[in-house]
């Protein structure tokens, strides 16, 4: 992790991997602290701002008041270090997973969204337009992708650069890495 996302403060260099992350469970986490980069476990979903509802684990409407504020602070975004994602598809009863990744790093980062709650720290990542081959399987959305050159544009930059990176990406990096798992 530290050969992508450069030195991170923690109780640890690396962390052992993960099966698979999902909602209401630990994601690792690179967020700013005073500063410095430090790598955290978060769970993985921000309770809405209606009692009923069951934590929001994606970010679309980044104009909407309830992220805005979070978005606004350079503070409160964060890395989500992955090494592939998954989409369902086919029809309801027989629905498989389709995993996608990047042809060029195995390990990058979703652009990530974190808030402190009464549980502690609970974090989302942001998703925007399905680029060709995400949305073959899955035409609604994607992740937000993030290139080691936009890190700290994300972690550090104003609204409108950081949200700026809210964009498919490029089709020519990714790649189906495996289906039906």
């Amino acid at each position: 992790m530290a050969k992508v996302f450069g030195p991170f403060e923690g109780d640890r260099s690396n962390l052992a991997s993960f099966d698979a992350i999902h909602p209401n469970r630990e994601a690792p986490v690179l967020r700013q602290i005073d500063g410095a980069l430090a790598l955290d476990t978060i769970l993985w979903g921000v309770p809405p701002p209606a009692k009923a509802s069951r934590p929001v684990t994606n970010v679309r409407n980044l104009s909407s008041p309830f992220w805005r504020s979070m978005l606004n602070t350079p503070e409160r975004r964060c890395l989500v270090p992955v090494t592939a994602f998954c989409e369902w598809e086919g029809e309801k009863g027989a629905k498989q997973k389709v995993w996608f990744g990047r042809t060029d790093t195995p390990l990058f980062a979703f652009a990530g969204i974190w808030r402190p709650t009464e549980d502690g720290p609970r974090m989302a990542f942001l998703t925007t337009e399905a680029n060709r081959i995400v949305g073959a399987v899955h035409p609604k959305a994607m992740p937000v992708l993030l290139d080691a050159a936009d890190h700290d544009t994300w972690l550090t930059g104003d609204y409108e650069a950081a949200t700026g990176l809210a964009k498919p990406f490029d089709d020519s990096r990714m790649e189906i890495v495996e289906r039906g798992v």
